[in-house]
């Protein structure tokens, strides 16, 4: 049974120093944060990024914070819904890193809100492919290259709709329960190597996906009424789950679903 050394100090055990991370959705909202954090830890980060257009030029804002605090950043271009570029994306973030990655965070997604009734079949199909579709296959990737190294974190981001079925959000919760699902499956397979396999759910958070509902008076007020903390969640209320999943503190943790919602699930 494999042991790890006890530190000489309790915070060594978050200290991400010499781990290679390769993290999507890090262009803005929680994966910024998440991004800014892991570097802070110590990681060198490899930040997913949709391929620039004319109209949509290179984000850098996160990649230039990243290398502010003194941290190896790099990027690779990939759009998440084009899986054909997805099952490229592992293999190039390795060339780019060295040739390890130690910590695989899916955090990219997309939403499409419609009444079922309504809902189109390329805005369902949209939403698996990103949402489900391009995890599964970076974790697949991630796993052949952990799994016979003995060493490594996958973190997904999944949802409070993993648990709930929301409102006009049906490919949304189709793909974040498939998500939950098969984190734990993941993680029934390869603990055992010594990969540890886990999700974050972000209960309502106010970024550019939620933009909808915070416009929205009556559905702000309903959602906020029902939080106990009082307040909907920043993205940098992820800083702290993200680095204890990718760190050496939670090396016996496996298959954990880890709710960050100010309390939403606990009515």
């Amino acid at each position: 049974m494999e042991q790890s050394p006890s530190p000489a100090n309790i915070f060594d055990l978050f200290s991400l120093k010499g781990r290679n991370v390769l993290i999507t959705g890090a262009t803005r909202g929680i994966g910024a944060a998440c991004a800014v954090a892991l570097a802070q830890a110590g990681a060198s980060v490899c930040l997913v990024q949709r391929p620039p257009t004319e109209n949509a030029p290179a984000n850098h804002e996160t990649l230039n914070s990243i290398r502010a605090v003194g941290a190896t950043a790099e990027v690779v271009y990939c759009d998440l819904s084009d899986l054909h570029a997805v099952k490229d994306l592992f293999s190039r973030a390795l060339e780019l890193m060295g040739g390890e990655i130690h910590v695989l965070v899916n955090c990219g997604g997309i939403q499409r809100r419609s009444p079922s009734v309504d809902f189109l079949e390329n805005d369902w199909d949209d939403v698996i492919n990103v949402n489900l579709k391009a995890c599964w296959i970076l974790a697949q990737a991630a796993g052949q290259h952990m799994v016979p190294r003995r060493r490594g974190k996958i973190i997904n981001f999944c949802s409070l709709l993993t648990f709930q079925g929301g409102l006009t959000v049906p490919a949304y919760a189709a793909a974040k329960g498939g998500l939950g699902q098969l984190t734990k499956a993941l993680s029934n397979e390869w603990s055992q190597n010594n990969v540890q396999v886990n999700g974050i759910c972000p209960g309502y958070i106010a970024t550019d996906m939620n933009e909808r509902l915070l416009k929205d008076p009556v559905r702000l007020r309903q959602i906020s009424e029902r939080i106990p903390a009082g307040r909907w969640g920043e993205p940098k209320d992820f800083a702290g789950p993200v680095v204890f999943l990718a760190s050496d503190a939670s090396q016996y943790v496996c298959g954990e679903l880890l709710v960050v919602d100010g309390g939403w699930m606990g009515r």
